[in-house]
């Protein structure tokens, strides 16, 4: 190499290369969060309490989607959605950085070992499975680590090409850094963390690292600095995700940080002894000249080493580390929490559709609880005295606005969504979400024509006799059970693992049908007879024509408001 442009273009290619070793990973890993969505959310669904547990569970779903920020995403959103308390999630994210290390050893491999002869037959083979609708994502699997291992041996190749071990300039300038000053190996650890964070992958930034330790320019310490800077950088994945997530998730999130910053705080106190262990292990000796060929087994070996040690040091304090980032980031009061935002999706949390899909079916059932509230507080209106009625009409007249909002926003997730590849099941899953959600706004407006009625009744200064107060509660205790068992079945049931399990969800959705269409047919008898009843009071003159009208009128609505509480019902349970 000697011009400057011979540089720019093997720079050039080198940058393309990344693009691609990212695009597989990414590949390569969306695959298998599809392949496995449902296990993964059973597994990290029905975690226990025991830390070495969690961290086994969150080491073994890194190992099987092969990134550490999808593993920590996932289980931010899983604490977001209230499946995960915060020290599960802290056991589950101390398991992911052991099983991202299998990443390293990976690409280790790929620098020692000529994967060419695999890598084409492998496009071949996961271009057949692509074109096989049941086999696609397998496909785009094979697809994907072909694309990682192509990359490996490109850049191996770039590398070479680039011949930096006979470039002067380029070894002066890594020779000028003293190895055995720690304010070297912090501006190498810093520089890691930033790059990591700009380009969002710590699989590339490894590549370069084992690239420029692979020419011999870079000295094993400053490769090591780096990767260390990778841990840390590696964080901001989850952490930007959970920005416009709740407290929780953002406390999962920071604990993230502060477990691998903690990690790099004490490596860095016993960084030369620890690094000596680490080329012990990989039998690689820092005094003598050449041995090039081990520096990505001992980069490997240390990034093993680095996370295995942090979360055997740490495991037995995630009480410490939970009671820390709550001290960090306290809860809202009330009076701090903001008018609208979604809880469940809209955070950056969107992963795969499988847990996509849980994330909205969590907004909905809070969506049918919210509208559950609003009922009550119009229960409530009619019992209102005058200084309140009007600050109550307006809660009611905001959930109405924020009910309008939320349907909005669940079905632009959807939308988004949709747009991925999708089975039929989960797009049949859309659709009866999309109505549910259309049904609860339905009833939201049903609610808030309930106040408007009301209200009417209060302007007017007109007052319901005793017994057509008492027949509007009857309708409303009616109308608030089925409500009630609304919202349960919207919460749903685990997804069983069984058939045995299956049979008794099937008896449970059918239990649940029933009693809502008994509780549908009592509010409709109770209408045809309140009904019946107001035109022969009306003829007998036994009370006024306009508060007769708005009496039957909350009759009216009441048995509407049950008529979308059986649509949603049936939207939920009824398979098409």
């Amino acid at each position: 190499m000697e011009t400057t442009e011979d540089y720019l273009i093997v720079f050039i290619k080198i940058f393309g290369t990344l693009g691609l070793l990212i695009y597989g990973m990414k590949m390569m890993s969306d695959a298998l969060q599809k392949m496995t969505g449902p296990q993964l959310r059973h597994i990290l669904g029905r975690m226990t309490t025991n830390r070495v547990t969690g961290m086994f569970t969150g080491m073994l779903v890194t190992c099987a989607v092969q990134s550490s920020s999808a593993t920590t995403v996932m289980t931010v959103s899983f604490v977001s959605a209230g499946l995960l308390s915060l020290s599960q999630a802290i056991s589950v994210i101390m398991g992911a950085n052991i099983g991202t290390t299998l990443t390293a050893w990976i690409m280790s491999l790929g620098y020692n070992v000529d994967l060419t002869n695999v890598v084409f037959p492998a496009f071949f083979v996961g271009m057949v499975f692509i074109y096989r609708k049941r086999y696609r994502n397998l496909g785009n699997f094979i697809f994907g680590i072909a694309f990682l291992f192509l990359s490996l041996v490109m850049l191996s190749a770039q590398g070479r090409e680039l011949d930096l071990e006979h470039n002067e300039s380029v070894v002066r300038f890594f020779a000028s850094f003293d190895t055995d000053s720690y304010l070297t190996i912090i501006i190498f650890l810093t520089i890691g963390t930033f790059i990591t964070c700009v380009v969002q992958s710590s699989a590339a930034v490894m590549a370069i690292t084992i690239m420029l330790c692979s020419t011999g320019v870079l000295p094993i310490h400053l490769g090591i600095a780096l990767v260390m800077g990778e841990n840390i950088g590696t964080t901001a994945t989850a952490n930007l995700a959970a920005l416009g997530a709740n407290t929780e998730a953002r406390r999962a999130a920071l604990a993230h940080l502060l477990f691998n910053v903690t990690g790099v705080i004490w490596v860095l106190i016993v960084f030369y002894p620890f690094v000596d262990m680490v080329c012990s292990l990989s039998g690689y000796d820092p005094t003598i000249g050449g041995q090039v060929e081990r520096l990505p087994i001992v980069l490997a070996m240390f990034h093993t080493c680095f996370n295995v040690c942090n979360t055997l040091l740490l495991i037995g304090f995630i009480s410490q580390l939970e009671r820390l980032v709550r001290w960090m980031l306290p809860m809202k009061s009330e009076n701090q929490k903001e008018g609208f935002r979604m809880r469940y999706i809209g955070s950056g949390l969107m992963q795969t559709p499988e847990l996509s899909l849980l994330a909205a079916q969590k907004e909905t059932h809070y969506f049918a609880s919210r509208v559950v509230e609003m009922f009550g507080k119009v229960e409530n209106l009619l019992q209102t005295d005058e200084k309140d009625f009007d600050n109550l009409y307006e809660q009611i007249s905001h959930e109405e606005d924020i009910s309008d909002r939320t349907e909005l926003e669940i079905a632009n997730f959807l939308g988004q969504l949709s747009q991925d590849h999708l089975s039929d099941e989960t797009k049949q899953k859309i659709r009866s979400i999309l109505r549910e959600i259309s049904e609860l706004e339905s009833i939201s407006d049903s609610c808030y024509k309930l106040a408007r009625n009301i209200r009417r009744l209060h302007d007017s200064h007109l007052h319901l006799t005793e017994p057509l107060l008492q027949n509007v509660h009857k309708m409303m205790q009616l109308t608030t059970t089925a409500l009630l068992q609304m919202q349960k079945v919207v919460k749903g049931y685990a997804s069983s693992p069984n058939s045995r399990e299956e049979i008794a969800s099937d008896r449970r959705n059918r239990k649940d049908l029933k009693n809502t269409y008994c509780i549908e047919n009592d509010i409709n008898a109770l209408r045809n007879r309140l009904k019946s009843e107001n035109i022969a009071a009306f003829n007998h003159h036994e009370y006024d024509y306009t508060l007769g009208t708005i009496y039957i009128d909350i009759i009216m609505e009441c048995e509407k408001l049950g008529d979308y509480v059986v649509n949603v019902v049936q939207a939920r349970l009824v398979k098409k």
